[in-house]
């Protein structure tokens, strides 16, 4: 089932399958993405669990009436309002990225609503003023290009970056594979950098401003507090992430850590049947 609801100044897009007798699963999609970036992971879960995917402010078919509410404190209450007209008490929680980030600001502050969460390449934000400073004035000045270049050139650059070389690395890796292989992987990455192209480039510049690494409340000081079980996943090859997350684990030492191999920051995407067995072993209650 796929639809809209409002929730005050907020219109989500979602999209909601699987068992509604079994307990449901909230997906938080990445800077850029939709609610559908999780398409092949529940698509593996919803003979066991409810999958609910969102579409965050800034993207897909979420519209915020003002432009405040593309944070992280405003959009993580509105979530909550979802969930309630919803009627989901209580639910797991994935997040990837920018989702990670805001998955774990709602596993701070509302732990009783989340039985566990997996946090994909995510981070607590930063630790220093001087970081964050200068992240806004890197996140505005990317929001000025969203705004004032093309966005084809924009996502090309994006996906540039050495962040998420693996992601090439892997396509071009299933070259050595059968055609039928070689043209499923190469499907995948154009869907996706289609699903991109969706996106609004002035709805996008609003969610970086905002909800961006620099923007973002700092939740280094809050991890020690934490109640909700978590498990940090994180591609091996993504160093940075790497040492972020293991961090992470020495202020909350309960925290599963897994690395995954041969992946960078997009592991659902790089490998999305090991993600998603990670997932039925963590949520496994």
């Amino acid at each position: 089932m796929a639809g809209k609801i409002s929730f005050e100044n907020y219109q989500f897009g979602y999209s909601l399958s699987g068992r509604s007798d079994r307990l449901p699963i909230l997906f938080l999609h990445g800077f850029m993405g939709d609610r559908h970036d999780f398409a092949p992971v529940t698509s593996l879960l919803i003979d066991h669990y409810q999958c609910l995917s969102i579409d965050l402010p800034g993207h897909g078919e979420t519209w915020v009436m003002e432009e405040a509410g593309y944070g992280m404190v405003l959009t993580a209450q509105a979530i909550m309002g979802v969930l309630d007209q919803l009627h989901i008490s209580q639910c797991f929680l994935v997040g990837y990225s920018m989702g990670g980030r805001l998955a774990l600001y709602l596993t701070l502050h509302f732990p009783e609503r989340f039985i566990r969460a997996a946090l994909e390449s995510a981070s607590p934000g930063l630790q220093t003023e001087e970081e964050r400073k200068q992240r806004v004035q890197r996140d505005w000045q990317l929001a000025a290009e969203l705004e004032t270049t093309d966005f084809a050139d924009f996502l090309t650059n994006w996906y540039g970056q050495p962040l998420f070389a693996s992601m090439e690395r892997a396509l071009r890796d299933t070259r050595k594979g059968s055609p039928s292989d070689i043209a499923k992987s190469a499907l995948k990455f154009v869907q996706m950098l289609e699903r991109r192209q969706q996106n609004q480039p002035t709805e996008l510049a609003k969610s970086l401003r905002n909800l961006g690494t620099g923007s973002q409340p700092s939740l280094w000081a809050e991890l020690a507090k934490n109640q909700v079980p978590l498990l940090l996943l994180v591609g091996e090859l993504d160093q940075k992430f790497v040492q972020i997350n293991r961090e992470m684990q020495a202020l909350y030492p309960s925290a599963q850590l897994q690395l995954m191999a041969g992946c960078g920051h997009n592991i659902h995407f790089e490998n999305v049947r090991n993600f998603t067995e990670s997932l039925k072993e963590f949520f496994k209650v």
